[in-house]
């Protein structure tokens, strides 16, 4: 039997780079998986026939999680589509990396609205759909809150925030089955590193000759530990920060 069969998946973020490897390596686990995205549309319906494709479910679901109106919408949407939820994964989120001088109220409320807010109200809908049969949270943090960088304060504090959110929710969530842990990734390779001009910059050059595996992350290497926390293999894996990122030991 496939790992995650029947098993129904909500993927935030979900029309590229690690959201959308996430989304299709679920569905070919057996998971019905509802794929939302912002803005990007044609993105996720393509990740949708991707998966369709290959013999799996999904439905795209558009919804700005920092909006909490659009993000019950997309809970409803789950509910109409599959009638309930097993896996959440957090993955919507925004990275900016500016000096103290460029940081303004804006950029910063920008980040928190999606990186820990649309965290938190998505795992409050989740647990209602959850119910009494429990579910597992997968949060997809990153290197950065542990090794923050220089320019990268306000994007760093967010993903630190959101590994203090699962930590904390594992404690709260004591007794009622639901498991929850961060996926720390990081340098990968997703259109979003490269519209931000980092791939190919000598930067991306001194990150990875600072990662003992000699290689930038793809999304298939998030994709896969994501598939192993919601399975029942990672059934003993709860508030945990797992960093998947070729060792890499800063700059």
């Amino acid at each position: 039997m496939k790992k995650l069969q029947d098993k129904v998946a909500l993927v935030t973020g979900a029309s590229k780079g690690i959201g959308a490897s996430i989304a299709k390596y679920f569905a070919a686990e057996g998971a019905k998986v509802v794929v939302n995205y912002a803005s990007s549309k044609s993105d996720a319906d393509k990740v949708v026939e991707a998966i369709i494709e290959q013999g799996g479910q999904a439905i795209a679901v558009q919804a700005d999680v920092s909006k909490e109106s659009e993000l019950i919408r997309l809970f409803e949407a789950t509910a109409t589509a599959f009638g309930t939820l097993d896996i959440l994964v957090n993955n919507a989120g925004i990275y900016q990396y500016d000096p103290i001088e460029s940081v303004t109220v804006k950029n910063f409320q920008a980040h928190f609205n999606t990186n820990v807010l649309g965290s938190l109200l998505a795992i409050r809908e989740a647990k209602k759909m959850f119910a009494d049969k429990g579910g597992n949270i997968i949060n997809i943090s990153s290197g950065a809150s542990n090794t923050p960088l220089p320019t990268g304060a306000v994007y760093s504090a967010s993903k630190a925030a959101l590994d203090a959110i699962t930590i904390a929710l594992s404690k709260e969530f004591s007794g009622q089955n639901i498991r929850i842990n961060s996926i720390l990734p990081g340098v990968v390779e997703t259109e979003g590193s490269h519209s931000a001009g980092f791939i190919g910059s000598d930067f991306e050059a001194k990150l990875v000759a600072n990662t003992p595996l000699g290689r930038t992350g793809q999304p298939e290497d998030i994709a896969k530990v994501a598939v192993f926390l919601a399975s029942d293999e990672g059934a003993w894996i709860n508030g945990e920060k797992i960093s998947v990122s070729g060792g890499i030991y800063g700059i």
